[in-house]
């Protein structure tokens, strides 16, 4: 029998939560219950005026002279700085350029230059990382084995010598299942092979030790938990080990040693500018610069035990109102991100349902075939919120809300 949750339980929750003051960080809807931070995080109050003012007085009125006066030039450097501390990476390992499918490029190309022919992936990873790993085999000349999570380890071993590159996402896109980087990165560079990490849905809700644990390459993009924006710039990781020796294929005269003497001939920087390529989408980057300052005084921790607290809750309480659903999220908290998927019997429903909840301001998101995805961003969601949204779903089911035609007419983005 499923222990009834007490509201009183969830009031001390909230009462004890050393993040509630972060939610006055951010621009909320009223009448919402924001669950979809892993796709894209709500906005930070102090990126609207940044804007305004590198709109309005660093470009209108500063012009070009704001590359120097307004040090636009080194924000790539700067916001690398921000993100490296979220990541457990130091300041000169890290930087923010490009999106996270150009990025994951540039570093499987540099993982896979040793004699190993083997790239692992895990198979239904994030589409584009899948596709990247296709590319690169085909480019290279590798032999790419994509296997379901439970088989990785066996794989790794499995291919030996032969492993050039491990490539995995930390926390799985669609079920929220936590890799054990630790453990998996050892394995392949005990086997000759690098490993290349997507922190997409790992940066900002959980401690993160990518230098310590020796991994060797990390991608990220910024616009999920990290709020930094619709299209907002990626970052890239390269453990100072590998900075001096990497080469990437995309020669850029923004990862030249000396962009501004417009030599013809091709030398790369010796640092972590090296990654850059082109122009930093300048206006994007000062938003994410901005963004980031809500972590400025946050302990990774309390954001993992708050995440993990808040999902426990939606699942708890999904136990006992709507039990026809399934969980596709481990149970085990250590072995979750911070995201909680299900499915229901009906896989023609699934869609229907998440739509009936975003209009009735439960917003989390749908992913093909039959997932049901909610994503829980600590900063800025309570435990009440989750009372709140369960409630909500209990409602839109039982009195059969969903099933109204205009819920059934799929959109563009899903």
């Amino acid at each position: 029998m499923v222990k009834a949750i007490k509201p009183a339980r969830v009031a001390e929750l909230d009462a004890a939560d050393p993040l509630a003051h972060k939610r006055a960080a951010f621009e909320l809807p009223a009448g919402v219950v924001y669950l979809d931070g892993n796709s894209l995080g709500a906005l930070p109050k102090g990126v609207a005026a940044r804007l305004h003012k590198a709109t309005i007085e660093e470009w209108g009125q500063g012009l070009i002279r704001s590359w120097n006066d307004a040090h636009w030039y080194p924000a790539p450097q700067r916001v690398g700085a921000q993100i490296a501390r979220l990541i457990g990476a130091k300041a000169h390992e890290v930087i923010a350029c490009d999106s996270t499918s150009v990025n994951l490029y540039k570093v499987l190309w540099a993982a896979c230059q040793g004699s190993g022919n083997l790239i692992i992936t895990e198979a239904d990873n994030f589409p584009t990382d899948v596709y990247l790993c296709q590319s690169i085999a085909a480019n290279l000349g590798k032999t790419l084995r994509a296997v379901p999570g439970a088989e990785i380890a066996k794989a790794v071993r499995t291919a030996g010598a032969d492993l050039a590159c491990l490539m995995l996402t930390q926390v799985h896109y669609k079920t929220g299942q936590l890799h054990d980087m630790a453990a998996l990165t050892q394995l392949a560079q005990a086997h000759g092979g690098r490993v290349v990490w997507d922190l997409a849905h790992s940066a900002g809700i959980m401690p993160l030790q990518v230098h310590a644990l020796n991994v060797d390459y990390a991608v990220g993009c910024t616009y999920k938990y990290l709020n930094g924006g619709p299209g907002a710039p990626a970052y890239v990781y390269v453990h100072e080990r590998h900075i001096l020796d990497l080469q990437q294929p995309l020669y850029g005269w923004h990862g030249h040693a000396a962009p501004f003497a417009f030599s013809e001939h091709y030398q790369a920087h010796a640092g972590i500018e090296k990654m850059l390529v082109g122009t930093a989408s300048q206006l994007s980057l000062l938003a994410l610069e901005e963004a980031l300052k809500v972590y400025d005084d946050v302990d990774l921790t309390q954001v993992r035990n708050k995440s993990l607290s808040l999902t426990q809750l939606f699942i708890d309480l999904l136990d006992q109102a709507l039990p026809e659903f399934t969980l596709i999220t481990p149970r085990e908290p250590a072995l979750r991100g911070s995201q909680v998927a299900l499915s229901y019997p009906d896989p023609k429903q699934g869609y229907a349902i998440m739509q009936a909840l975003i209009e009735h301001g439960v917003i989390g998101d749908f992913r093909a075939p039959n997932i049901l995805r909610f994503g829980f961003a600590p900063l800025y969601l309570s435990h009440q919120d989750v009372v709140q949204a369960v409630a909500i779903f209990t409602t839109i089911m039982r009195e059969e809300i969903y099933r109204a035609p205009r819920f059934q007419a799929q959109k563009a983005v899903t």
